[in-house]
């Protein structure tokens, strides 16, 4: 069975580099899906990684000694990691009387050990380095004080922390660092007022700006004296300008400011004058101050033009001198250069040398080193929104064989390599090459179909806004392409990405066009920002087309019909709820009208506790004449009341769902048949007061209440209250059941509810004579009006895990038996049995009901650790499970996501319609034979028996 395990970190926040002299150089990263992580400086490869958690967010990294220490939980705890092995050395909890900033200054010395010194919480503590002790405490109650900056200057026991006040006061608390004694407080107002960031260019100089942004304010606090020097921005930059921004750095008498996308750094010269050095036009990116020697400091700024980004490492004191001026050519479009980090080292000639850790828009990292990219790690899959999938190409018959090897000098080269290889002639560079040839020829990472359907492109789409096709054989990137049309730009301020969709999925008699996905994205949070539509084409990830931002994009509704080209109908509801109609084309829109009045669909509005029911009802009356936007009106409506229940989920069946057969034989021979329809929602509510933790709510004020709804006509089909129960749900809906898992508070157990279908008014269809004669209504037309017949079963099981996702397997005709894949909180996937969650389980089964295969009741479901998808792998940060369809009907590709990847195999009902892969053709081969000759030797035999019964 193949297995694919892919491990990233997600989008570097902060670095910090650990290359001393002796053992392997590294640098310890902490990123955005709070992961504190030590990289091989060589290959980007993982020394050792720890995943934190979506609610312990780190909020600073250094080094403290030997170790990395981490500030995370807003500040609640520092945490001590040994640098070589990752392991955890010791922890503090850091309490406080007031939410605040979280800072961390380390390496500050208190006899022979080193010190941190962390602000959070309104406090300042100073924690000992060697087992995390918190040495002294001071409080900083003042309501409105917001600290900003910790300063230490070079060889003094004082500790200055600055901030902000009331009424736009700057404050400085001069602390004794070795028993936290208050020595001094100074406070000055300023008339502007601050906004936003302070830059420190000196242990007594901060940099800030006022409330308007368009004045720099430099404050000096020397022994405590507070003065302050403004200087408008208009002073320094001649052009016309907007509101700065200053670039978050801490260099040594410069700092940069952001106007108009124009880059100004500016020099602070000793009597507080301002002075500008240099403008950049480029998006430019600045990296933190780097000590290379006693008294001097590096800094280094990265610039984006075009193809190439330029790297410029200077000396803090003195602009004009370059220590390293570099073009490096991007290998692919990655966007802008969102962070940089340098280290130095010291060449063979004595000379610093630099290399530069970059972080990109797309949440890519890559060492830079003499110019070139040493590495790079393509971290942005850690942050996986929405996944879909694309068939290969069909392989062609007739193309030569130099074709396929590119041209006959490739394949000629490839075929000389094998032979040096064969008489063990090959050099290490030979050997990589034929490593890469036989990878590239390899069965798994063709990209064309397979007759069993297991070759298949996954297209993800991430939050950088960036799409990848990863190939399902081998787990290798097939293309990765950054949106051009989910740019940030003028009109389009904060894009974010919504959904993929398949948009045109062409047939055998179509292969000329490739398929393509629709990517939904919106320049916004919020419901009623502009839509943006990109259309991608999902063989080699170019950009087909887009649009400008567009109306809004509240729902996407696929649509079951396509024109003539396979391209896929689309229903686009905007914030107004006016549906558009995509693609924009006459042909899309005449079938669109003849199915005009069969066109339903709902909409959740969870903050109201409201599920309304919506059809279409004419082309759009507004000004702007548009033939394919339509008016819609409101069906129904479910209010549910807001003082005692609120929804917190809904979960309704895959659109692509395949149901075998409608009909199912129980015990006696007897025969029910499934209710399924497209139409079924479920729902979940709880008590307003359950909506919190668990624990947070008595038994006796909380509640579960679990729906089924027709979306069509708005009538609840089945509802049950779990009393003493609440949230989170996690549901999952398939043929004609659900099964949903929530925490029982009674039990102080998890559970897992189920609940089944049947639909009563097919009830007489088992007379076979009926059947002969077609008087049956297993054919006739089904409708939501008509109020449907039908019974329920449900039963409710002890489940020993909470769970983060929920699915069930899918295959290409829906005849294998279902497996339920529950992602757990330990980040493995576990394959339930189905029929562990069948309603009809009993104490005590009858033959024939133990002949139809259904399991004894026990009140809790069984976890086999054979069961595990996973086996011994981890997907950290497990977030989504999504199965695909493989042509072979007994099996299925099961994809894991989160900051990992994982991808396999699994078959629910076993390989029961193909040889397994450990199965012996050299076996079958010999016994073949064997029967052939020992059927020519009997032939032969028989033969010389007639003859002798004939001579008789």
């Amino acid at each position: 069975m193949a297995i694919r395990h892919q491990q990233y970190i997600g989008k570097v926040k902060q670095a910090m580099f650990h290359t001393q002299k002796t053992g392997r150089k590294r640098v310890v990263v902490s990123t955005e899906e709070n992961v504190l992580a030590s990289l091989d400086l060589r290959h980007g490869e993982i020394f050792w990684r720890h995943v934190l958690g979506p609610n312990d967010v780190i909020d600073g990294i250094d080094a403290l000694g030997k170790y990395a220490v981490t500030l995370s939980s807003g500040g609640s705890i520092l945490r001590a990691w040994n640098l070589p092995d990752g392991q955890m050395v010791w922890e503090s909890s850091l309490q406080g009387p007031k939410h605040s900033k979280s800072l961390l200054l380390t390496n500050f010395k208190i006899e022979k050990d080193n010190v941190a010194l962390v602000f959070s919480n309104g406090r300042l503590h100073a924690v000992s380095g060697i087992d995390g002790e918190v040495l002294w405490k001071k409080d900083f109650e003042a309501e409105s004080l917001e600290v900003q900056k910790i300063i230490q200057p070079p060889g003094s026991d004082l500790v200055y922390v600055v901030g902000f006040g009331a009424s736009s006061q700057f404050e400085v608390f001069q602390i004794n660092a070795r028993n936290g004694q208050l020595l001094k407080h100074e406070s000055a107002p300023i008339s502007g007022g601050f906004s936003g960031e302070v830059s420190l260019v000196s242990s007594e100089t901060l940099v800030a700006l006022d409330s308007t942004g368009s004045n720099l304010i430099t404050i000096s606090f020397h022994d405590g004296k507070i003065s302050f020097q403004q200087t408008p921005i208009s002073n320094l930059v001649e052009e016309s300008f907007g509101p700065a921004v200053l670039v978050p750095s801490s260099v040594a008498g410069i700092f940069a400011i952001k106007v108009n996308a124009i880059t100004i750094f500016i020099r602070v010269t000793g009597e507080g004058k301002l002075e500008v050095v240099e403008k950049i036009t480029n998006e430019t990116a600045v990296s933190d101050a780097l000590s290379i020697s006693e008294g001097q400091q590096a800094f280094a700024f990265v610039q984006h033009a075009g193809s190439e980004i330029h790297l410029t490492v200077k000396m803090a004191h003195d602009w004009d001198v370059n220590l390293l001026k570099e073009r490096i050519r991007m290998d692919q479009p990655r966007g802008l250069v969102s962070k940089v980090f340098i280290n130095n080292y010291v060449r063979t000639d004595r000379s610093h040398g630099f290399r530069a850790l970059i972080v990109m828009e797309d949440h890519s990292l890559l060492l830079l080193q003499q110019g070139e990219i040493v590495w790079s790690r393509e971290d942005g899959l850690a942050s996986i929104i929405d996944v879909t999938t694309a068939e290969l190409p069909v392989e062609k018959d007739g193309v030569s064989v130099a074709k396929v090897e590119h041209n006959l000098f490739e394949w000629l080269k490839g075929h000389l390599l094998k032979l040096k290889g064969t008489l063990m002639l090959a050099s290490p560079e030979d050997i990589a090459a034929i490593q890469s040839i036989r990878l590239k020829s390899s069965e798994k990472s063709k990209m064309t179909r397979d007759h069993n359907g297991f070759r298949k492109l996954l297209i993800v789409l991430t939050s950088a806004k960036k799409l990848f096709a990863l190939h399902t054989g081998d787990g290798h990137i097939v293309w990765s392409h950054l949106l051009q049309s989910l740019h940030k730009s003028e009109v389009c301020q904060q894009p974010i990405g919504l959904n993929l969709y398949q948009w045109q999925v062409p047939h055998h008699h179509a292969m000329d066009e490739n398929p393509s996905v629709l990517v939904v994205g919106r320049c916004g949070p919020s419901l009623d920002a502009p839509g943006v539509l990109s259309f991608v084409d999902a063989y080699t990830g170019k950009e087909l087309s887009s649009s400008s931002p567009v109306h809004s994009v509240a729902q996407v509704i696929p649509l079951p019909f396509t024109d003539s080209t396979e391209q896929r109908l689309h229903l686009l509801i905007d914030a107004d709820q006016h549906a558009h109609l995509y693609p924009t084309t006459p042909e899309a829109l005449g079938i669109f009208q003849r199915e005009f009045s069969n066109i339903y669909w709902y909409s959740v509005e969870d903050d109201n506790s409201i599920i309304k029911g919506h059809a279409l009802k004419s082309k759009c009356t507004g000004e702007a004449v548009d033939e394919f936007c339509f008016d819609t009106r409101e069906l129904w409506s479910i209010v549910f009341p807001s003082e005692s229940e609120n929804i917190i989920a809904t979960v309704t069946r895959k659109l692509n769902e395949v149901v075998h057969t409608q009909a199912k034989v129980i015990a006696d021979h007897d025969v029910m048949y499934k209710y399924i329809s497209r139409n079924a929602l479920f729902v979940a509510t709880v008590a307003p007061k359950a909506s919190g933790e668990i624990g947070s709510v008595t038994p006796e004020e909380s509640w579960l209440v679990a729906y089924v709804i027709d979306t069509v006509t708005g009538r609840i089909l089945h509802r049950v209250t779990h009393h003493g129960s609440q949230g989170p749900v996690q549901a999952v809906f398939s043929e004609n059941w659900v099964v949903y898992h929530y925490f029982n508070l009674r039990a102080h157990r998890y559970e897992m509810s189920v609940i089944e279908i049947y639909d009563q008014s097919r009830a007489d269809n088992k007379d076979v004579l009926k059947l002969v004669l077609g008087k049956h209504n297993l054919t006739s037309p089904v409708s939501s009006y008509s109020r449907p017949e039908i019974i329920t079963k449900s039963q409710s099981y002890f489940f020993p895990h909470s769970v983060k996702a929920i699915a069930v397997t899918s295959t290409a005709k829906g005849i294998t038996s279902k497996q339920l894949l529950i992602g757990t909180i330990g980040d493995q996937v576990l394959a339930l049995d189905k029929r562990f969650l069948d309603p009809r389980r009993s104490v005590n089964p009858t033959q024939a009901e133990k002949e139809e295969g259904i399991i004894p009741l026990t009140d809790s479901l069984p976890i086999i650790p054979q069961s595990y998808v996973t086996h011994a792998l981890r997907v950290e940060g497990l977030r989504g499970i999504v199965t695909v369809p493989a042509k072979l009907e007994s099996t299925t590709l099961v994809f894991a996501h989160g900051v990992d990847l994982f991808l396999t195999q699994l078959a629910p009902s076993r390989t029961y319609d193909s040889l397994t892969e450990d199965f012996s053709y050299a076996l079958l081969l010999i016994t073949i034979v064997a029967l052939v000759a020992a059927i020519f030797v009997t032939w032969i035999w028989s033969e010389r028996k007639e003859l002798q019964e004939k001579w008789r």
